[in-house]
């Protein structure tokens, strides 16, 4: 896989007064910016090419950051307008500038110490999620991981997705449904959850997942930013 697409257009209200003038990914996090921490780790398993989304204080992206030449990357910029266009919006915003092959996706707002390049490259179905344990703050999880590692949206174990994972573009396919009623879906671009389309298919034993036991931070609130600081 040599792109990655990292999520990083969110408004950031719960991480309020600190986002009122910094992005989230763009805080610091043991002396440099959380999303920087996904760049080393995506530059160091071979990934060339990564697609940043933004809204929210997006200039302050590229005046950090810049082009990615100082990790050895290429950045390119998603805008999606004063408005975040959800995950799922996000992505199909940002599919131009994505190559055919399957790409990783990244939430900026989350830290782990999981390792990128166990990944599969290319994922038996149309989506392959790394899963972590539950949080407190999250303590019911979001799917359940069955014996051949397929995803189930019901199950006894259920697990939380960690915002990492690897998707083909197919798995878009069928978004046109998820416009709510106040949309069009031919708005260029529309907005929407990714939560639906992994769900459908899931049920239809396309979405594989494996279990991340090491370190990881929803980076949600000051508090959280400052436990992973100490």
């Amino acid at each position: 896989m040599r792109h990655a697409l990292i999520f990083a257009a969110g408004l950031g209200e719960r991480m309020r007064p600190l986002t009122d003038h910094t992005p989230k990914p763009l805080l610091t996090v043991q002396g440099k910016p959380l999303i920087a921490w996904h760049l080393e780790k995506l530059a160091a398993i071979g990934v060339h090419y990564v697609v940043i989304n933004t809204s929210h204080l997006a200039e302050q992206f590229p005046e950090a950051l810049g082009d990615g030449s100082r990790w050895g990357l290429r950045i390119r910029y998603a805008y999606e307008g004063p408005t975040p266009l959800e995950t799922g919006g996000g992505m199909l915003n940002a599919l131009p500038l994505l190559g055919p092959e399957p790409f990783i996706v990244v939430s900026g707002d989350v830290w782990t110490d999981a390792d990128f390049g166990a990944l599969p490259k290319e994922p038996v179905g149309v989506a392959h999620l790394l899963l972590v344990d539950n949080q407190p703050h999250h303590p019911h999880g979001d799917f359940a991981l069955d014996d051949r590692g397929f995803l189930r949206n019901e199950g006894a174990a259920r697990l939380t997705y960690s915002g990492i994972g690897v998707y083909r573009r197919e798995f878009l396919h069928g978004w046109q449904s998820l416009i709510e009623p106040d949309q069009d879906a031919h708005d260029k671009p529309p907005r929407f959850k990714i939560r639906p389309l992994l769900e459908t298919a899931i049920a239809q034993s396309a979405v594989t997942g494996s279990h991340h036991h090491g370190t990881w931070t929803d980076v949600g609130t000051p508090e959280r930013l400052a436990s992973l600081n100490r």
